[in-house]
């Protein structure tokens, strides 16, 4: 069985002058793991410190300011920031911070051109003197802005006691007219209304014609300056974006190694470097380092069992797991419950098999499977790219060709049970009496029928029997590796209570079965196990040496070993009734189809079609992610129960990862 990678602990002295390409080095390997944990600091003291950061946070404004994309990741090999890379970064920072002035102010010159327009042309049809009007005993006048949406409001609440006129085509500005007696009530409403008076010249009679010309005029020549400096700013992106994107990228990987350098013990003139790295890299990462230092780095190699930190119990090994490229999907499967401990078994090859195989049976058609197994393909292909999904695409190609396979045995094709009865009529005449389809899941009035029935629900237990005595087995290797015996003879999860499952499942099929009747033997292998397997406390400590054996007394260990019989029957019994569900599922998948079959049979031409369409669409969606949901839980509650008692500590080495903010 595979097991976690093995690991080593090395420490390097390195000289100052070394440091940038040591790091780069590590970074770039994307093997190792610090031993002491980095905070990042976005403190003003600690962006001193990281010259690097300030440019790549620069470079990014620019990249911004010229409305280019960001980058997704590094492209190929990326050096340490040079002087002239920092020349060329300046120049072109101090080119677009011009041109980015520039473009403000001929934004601002725009606004200023087109609010005089405007304005303007909100008087534009005012032909009569304004202080004409004003003068007029009888008539107050008010011209102003105001809210558009405001001016229905206000006409119905002034009613007759004042008249509201739009000016021009700016439906803000307005000229509010009442009698002299009524000036009070209207100055009241325009106020409530939010009305912004203007201040208007006595003589005004409106905007000649050649005023209006010349302001327009205004208008477009700031329009069409705008215009160039963004032209220009368009073209100087398109001549520097490979440049700038280098920049970014060369400023990135530099701000992150500073980043680090800040973090690590040093003197003056030497760092120390201390962190994980698997056992098989261990010669090469010597000898590079060796032949980049030119022989000026110390270099030393522990085992874990060799570490004070670890020997303590304060520091967990990292765990590793390496795998190909269908199995490694699963990994993140297995870290998102916990990672297992530092040299137990690696259970990612079991959790792809035990996946794959569930997800089939519970969703067997041979059509919504290839629905599958093709977004697999366009998602390793990286032609499907929707929030992170793409990284799925293997278990997408493993279940696809799952419920592919199970479909082709259930006579399901999108829900169609004629369309594959030649293949299985092929298939089952290869080994005598033909028939269609190869495996009957819907029920009917047929007593054959539901014995097909219970026997594909054994069959389900009967894979849930296989899953959880692996469980047991990883969980008994690994406390044998772990050097617990205790825990590895004795327990829910040892060989005690191992045996006890083991032993109950087989006098039960027996008995059922064979019609086998209980005999003497069956019921002391049943009863020593499970009293072992209740006392393990007892036991344990007794084989590990721990005194007294008895901790908390007697009547306690007898309390404890009654509670710890109810536990290992409920849950042994409710870990393989568990798997009843695969069956059921597979079960309610048939009966779906066969409704979503019907309903095609009744709707004719085109409507057929679309309920076909629409029927499958649901299905894949809603009863895929259903059915993935309880392989999950099958997974984690019956399987990784057994041995996931403890959590080890992820590996996480250090890499560079492009990012807009250090």
């Amino acid at each position: 069985m595979a097991r976690t990678t093995t690991m080593r602990l090395i420490e390097l002295m390195v000289l100052r002058e070394d440091i940038h390409s040591v790091l780069k080095y590590l970074g770039e390997l994307g093997e190792f793991q610090f031993q002491q944990e980095f905070a990042s600091d976005s403190s003003d003291s600690a962006k001193r410190l990281n010259p690097d950061a300030s440019v790549f946070e620069r470079l990014q404004q620019v990249r911004a300011a010229l409305d280019l994309p960001d980058l997704d990741g590094y492209k190929g090999s990326v050096p340490l920031p040079s002087d002239a890379d920092f020349e060329s970064a300046t120049k072109i920072i101090d080119s677009v911070e011009d041109i980015h002035k520039k473009e403000l102010t001929a934004v601002d010159e725009e606004k200023r051109a087109v609010s005089a327009y405007r304005e303007a042309l909100a008087f534009a049809n005012l032909k009569v003197s304004y202080s004409d009007l004003e003068s007029l005993s009888f008539l107050t006048l008010r011209i102003g802005k105001i809210d558009p949406e405001k001016i229905d409001d206000l006409k119905a609440r002034l009613g007759s006691r004042g008249i509201i006129v739009r000016l021009g085509d700016d439906d803000s500005r307005i000229l509010a007219a009442s009698s002299k007696k009524a000036r009070f009530a209207l100055d009241g409403e325009l106020k409530e209304a939010g009305f912004t008076e203007l201040q208007v010249p006595k003589d005004f009679k409106g905007i000649p014609d050649e005023v209006l010309l010349t302001l327009e005029r205004n208008k477009t020549e700031a329009a069409a300056a705008l215009e160039e400096i963004q032209t220009e700013r368009r073209n100087f992106a398109e001549t520097h974006k490979d440049e700038l994107y280098r920049l970014l990228q060369i400023y990135s990987i530099g701000s992150q190694i500073y980043s680090v350098e800040n973090s690590l013990e040093s003197t003056e003139f030497v760092y120390r470097i201390t962190g994980w790295i698997p056992a098989f890299l261990i010669r090469k990462v010597m000898k590079d380092l060796d032949e980049l230092t030119q022989s000026r780095a110390g270099i030393r190699e522990f085992l874990p069992t060799e570490v004070p930190s670890v020997i303590s119990g304060q520091e967990k090994v990292p765990v590793q797991v390496k795998h190909g490229k269908i199995v490694s999907n699963f990994e993140r499967m297995i870290f998102s419950y916990g990672s297992p401990l530092y040299g137990t078994i690696d259970p990612t090859p079991f959790v792809a098999l035990f996946f794959t195989v569930l997800f089939g049976i519970m969703f067997g058609d041979a059509g919504q499977g290839l629905c599958f197994l093709i977004i697999g393909i366009l998602c390793c292909l990286k032609k499907i790219k929707i929030s992170g999904w793409e990284k799925f695409g293997g278990i997408f190609c493993c279940i696809g060709i799952s419920s592919t396979i199970m479909g082709l045995l259930t006579g399901e094709f999108f829900a169609n049970e004629t369309l594959l009865r030649p293949f299985a009529l092929w298939v089952t005449g290869l080994f005598g009496t033909p028939h269609a389809p190869i495996l009957h899941m819907m029920p009917s009035s047929d007593p054959a029928s539901i014995t097909r029935m219970f026997a594909f629900f054994g069959f389900t237990i009967s894979i849930g029997f296989i899953i959880n005595s692996c469980g047991l087995i990883i969980n008994i290797i690994n406390q044998f590796s772990l050097r617990r015996i205790g825990k590895a003879l004795f327990g829910k999860t040892g060989i005690s209570g191992a045996v006890f499952f083991w032993y109950v499942i087989i006098f039960a099929v027996r008995v059922a079965l064979f019609k086998h009747a209980p005999a003497a033997y069956d019921w002391v292998i049943i009863s020593v196990s499970l009293f072992l397997t209740a006392c393990s406390e007892i036991f344990q400590r007794l084989v590990d040496g721990e005194r007294p054996i008895l901790e908390n007394g007697l009547f306690s260990a007898v309390i404890g070993a009654v509670v710890e019989i109810i536990e290992v029957i409920s849950s042994y019994l409710s870990n393989t009734v568990s798997f009843v569900r695969v069956g059921a599922f597979a079960l309610a998948h048939a009966v779906l189809g066969y409704i979503i079959n019907t309903f095609v049979e009744l709707a004719p031409g085109a409507g057929g079609i679309a309920v076909a369409i629409l029927g499958n669409a649901i299905v894949v969606v809603l009863e895929g992610m259903i059915v993935a949901i309880q392989v999950v839980r099958l997974q984690y509650y019956e399987f990784f129960s057994k041995f996931f008692s403890e959590t080890g500590r992820e590996f996480k080495p250090f890499s560079f990862v492009y990012k807009e903010t250090v």
